[in-house]
C-alpha cells in the first residue's frame, strides 16, 4: 500500500472518531445548510474559481456556481468613500490594469499593512468607487495560471453588493471575510457597521441565511457576536499571529489558537475555524511531503466547532510533493494539474465540514465520488 492510500485509510479512521458535541460555553453552530446539503462538507468557491478566472471578478464567482460551489467567497475591501469591493487585498497594482492609467499615477505609493511592506503600489482606500470601476482586473499569478491572462482588462471590479446579488439570484451562500480590520481602522474604517448593514438591506441577517463571516483577526469577531445571529468563522494561518494580537502586544500565535484551550477560548466566540490546510496534514504545503494528520479537526469538534479548511488548489505549484505529477524539470510543471482529487478525497475522510477550493468543480466531484449525489440546489 502506498503512503498516500495509507495516510487516506488513517484520514477515514480520525474522521470517525470526531465529536460535534458542544462543550460547556461553545456556541451551538448557527445558519442554514453549515454542514452542506444532507449533511455533506460544503465546497466554498475561494475568491470564485481562480484556477479558471481572474480572482474577484464576477466571472470567477458565476464560474464556481455554475461549478457546483455552495457558497462564494468575497475578500472585502474599503474605498475611499467606504464602499466595499472585492479585492484580495488593498494593494491593486498586481490585480488590476491601475497602471495603465496615466490619471492615477499620482496616486502610487508605499504603505505598511500588518508588518507588510507594499511598495510603490496603488491601494482601493485611494480610489472611490466610481474611479475603481474605470478599472478592470487582471490574472494575480500569471505564471502559474497563464490561461488566465487571456481574460486580462475584460472585468471590472465587483462591489459585495454585486456579489450579494449574484449568490441571490442563483441560490447560493456568501461567504465574505474581513480583510485587515487592524489596518482599516488605523485609517477610519471599521467593518461592523457596513458589512451588517449590507447584509440587513439584502435580508441576509437571519439565522437562517446563507452566510458565514470570517477574519485572521479576533477582536472584530468578539464584537460581531453580539450584533449578529450569523456564523463565525476563525481563520487560522499557518503561522504568524492575528495582527490584532500584535498591535495590541498579545503574544499569543496561531499555534495557541489550536490547542484544546485555544479552541475552546474561539467556541466562545466563533462557530468554527479556518485552518490552512497544513494544520490537519502535517507538511501539507508547497513541495514538501505529507506527514501525519493531526488531531485538529477532532479537537475543534469536541467543542462544537465547524472546520473548514483552505486552501485547496490543483496546481503543482501548490501541492505537496505527494501530490505532485509530471516532471519537474518542465517548464509546464509548475502550472500542471497534481493529483488534487487524492488531496480532497484525504480531507473529506478527516470528517472536515467544508473547504476552500480555487477550482470548485474537482472538489464537487470528488465530494460526489465520497459521498454519494447531493440533492439539487433549490
Amino acid at each position: 500500500m502506498s503512503r498516500r492510500s495509507l495516510l487516506i485509510g488513517s484520514g477515514a479512521a480520525l474522521g470517525s472518531l470526531t465529536l460535534t458535541g458542544g462543550a460547556a460555553g461553545a456556541r451551538a453552530p448557527r445558519g442554514v445548510d453549515h454542514r452542506g446539503r444532507d449533511g455533506l462538507p460544503i465546497v466554498i468557491g475561494h475568491r470564485g474559481s481562480p484556477a479558471y478566472r481572474p480572482e474577484h471578478t464576477i466571472a470567477s464567482y458565476t464560474l464556481a456556481i455554475e461549478m457546483g460551489a455552495d457558497y462564494i467567497e468575497p475578500d472585502l475591501e474599503f474605498t475611499k468613500d467606504g464602499e466595499l469591493v472585492a479585492r484580495h487585498e488593498p494593494d491593486i497594482g498586481a490585480t488590476t490594469d491601475v497602471a495603465d492609467h496615466p490619471e492615477f499615477a499620482s496616486r502610487r505609493t508605499t504603505r505598511t499593512i500588518d508588518g507588510t511592506v507594499f511598495s510603490n503600489t496603488w491601494f482601493t482606500v485611494d480610489f472611490t468607487l466610481d474611479e475603481l470601476k474605470t478599472l478592470r482586473a487582471k490574472e494575480r499569478l500569471p505564471l502559474v495560471r497563464p490561461h488566465n491572462t487571456a481574460l486580462n482588462g475584460l472585468f471590472e471590479v465587483p462591489t459585495f453588493q454585486e456579489v450579494i446579488d449574484l449568490a441571490k439570484a442563483n441560490g447560493v451562500g456568501i461567504y465574505p471575510e474581513t480583510k485587515h480590520p487592524t489596518f482599516y481602522h488605523s485609517v477610519g474604517f471599521s467593518f461592523d457597521d457596513p458589512l451588517l448593514d449590507t447584509l440587513r438591506r439584502n435580508d441576509l441577517d437571519s439565522a437562517d441565511a446563507k452566510v458565514f463571516i470570517q477574519s485572521f483577526e479576533v477582536g472584530n469577531l468578539k464584537r460581531l457576536r453580539d450584533r449578529t445571529k450569523l456564523p463565525l468563522i476563525q481563520l487560522i494561518d499557518s503561522a504568524g499571529a492575528p495582527a490584532d494580537f500584535v498591535a495590541a502586544g498579545d503574544a499569543r500565535t496561531y499555534d495557541d489558537l489550536v490547542t484544546p484551550r485555544g479552541l475552546a477560548e474561539i467556541a466562545t466566540y466563533a462557530d468554527g475555524i479556518g485552518p490552512d490546510k497544513g494544520r490537519i496534514v502535517a507538511g501539507n504545503s508547497a513541495g514538501k511531503p505529507l506527514g501525519d494528520p493531526t488531531t485538529l479537526v477532532r479537537d475543534a469538534h469536541r467543542v462544537g466547532l465547524l472546520v473548514h479548511p483552505f486552501t485547496f488548489r490543483p496546481e503543482n505549484e501548490f501541492l505537496a510533493s505527494d501530490f505532485r505529477v509530471g516532471d519537474s524539470g518542465s517548464t509546464e510543471f509548475g502550472h500542471a494539474r497534481g493529483d488534487q482529487p487524492a488531496e480532497l478525497d484525504q480531507y473529506y475522510g478527516l470528517g472536515i465540514d467544508g473547504l476552500f477550493a480555487d477550482n470548485p468543480d474537482t472538489a464537487v466531484a470528488v465530494r460526489k465520488k465520497t459521498f454519494g449525489p447531493t440533492p439539487a440546489r433549490g
